[in-house]
């Protein structure tokens, strides 16, 4: 598939022309960033959004802007407290949804926690395993019967997924020693994989998974390390770019880093992206060099170890789909 779109492409870029009435969306993480622009650019061209959110309470101010783009399209906008990070609460949201009935289009993993300290999910996972993989893995799951033949999984993945593959054997960093980044790394791996093994087993109902990596965007998500190590990060990012002869690494805004998921989600074809790693408004290509840049590791697209992640995901939740 051909398009004119490319890093500097914009939400609004994306969806020119295009009616969503009568379609309807779930979106995790709707309370900042990326999840609330990509709700507001959804819900503008008439899709009905359903998000969720950890604090409902800062939502509710976050999602102003989608409430206007809702109203002003004659869609709608539900909000449901969901935390990734505590299995109770993500049955109980699936729960909810599946007895109120809801069918959707179009299901976007976006919500997430990026570096974060040393510390484990209510449920004794590493946090960020445990957030932004099996928090998913689990939603996702149990909402899989909502999803209309024709519809789209989004996960969002990272440019970050190349500092590491993921680890079947010591998924919480009981044996390793921690380190942020390659946590990280790891959960970004997985949450690409997820979309290559759903998009396996769902797609003979017509559902497809893909993943995307929205870019370098400055939201929340930093907010657990400091200006000093952001700088060494982008400055290790800049010498691999150097080295292969790459422009050097720019901030995307907001609507920029949201392109990609809606690209992704309602204009690319369901063959183009399904199982597959996209960035910048495109189907990534395979990039096992060294250094975090643009491409996709094949480890992240590998169909043994997205079936293995699976697995064990089922035995770590302890439930199986």
């Amino acid at each position: 598939m051909t398009n004119q779109f490319d890093s500097s492409t914009t939400t609004d870029d994306v969806l020119a022309g295009i009616d969503l009435h009568g379609k309807k969306v779930l979106i995790t993480g709707l309370s900042a960033g990326l999840g609330i622009e990509t709700a507001r650019a959804l819900a503008a061209r008439g899709a009905s959004v359903t998000g969720t959110a950890r604090n409902l309470a800062k939502a509710e101010k976050a999602i102003l802007p989608v409430r206007e783009a809702a109203q002003s399209s004659g869609s709608s906008l539900e909000l449901i407290q969901l935390d990734l990070a505590d299995l109770s609460s993500v049955r109980k949201a699936a729960d909810q949804l599946v007895a109120e009935g809801h069918q959707f289009d179009i299901v976007i993993a976006n919500a997430g926690v990026m570096a974060t300290p040393f510390g484990h999910t209510k449920d004794g996972f590493e946090t960020q395993f445990g957030t932004n993989f099996i928090g998913h893995f689990v939603f996702i799951n149990r909402i899989a019967p909502l999803i209309r033949s024709g519809g789209r999984v989004v996960t969002l993945s990272s440019a970050a997924h190349a500092i590491s593959d993921i680890d079947l054997l010591d998924p919480n960093f009981e044996k390793a020693d921690y380190d942020q980044w390659v946590a990280y790394g790891r959960s970004k791996t997985a949450v690409a994989l997820l979309a290559v093994e759903f998009d396996r087993r769902y797609r003979k109902w017509g559902i497809r998974a893909t993943a995307v990596h929205p870019g370098g965007v400055k939201t929340e998500l930093q907010r657990h390390y400091s200006p000093e190590i952001e700088a060494a990060f982008i400055k290790q990012i800049n010498e691999a770019n150097e080295a292969k002869g790459l422009p050097p690494f720019q901030w995307k805004t907001i609507p920029q880093g949201a392109a990609t998921t809606v690209w992704a989600a309602v204009v690319a074809s369901a063959d183009t992206v399904g199982g597959r790693y996209c960035e910048d408004c495109h189907v990534a290509d395979i990039n096992d060099s060294e250094g975090v840049t643009n491409g996709v590791r094949s480890y992240a697209l590998d169909q043994e170890r997205a079936a293995a992640l699976w697995a064990l995901g089922e035995k770590l939740a302890d439930e199986h789909f």
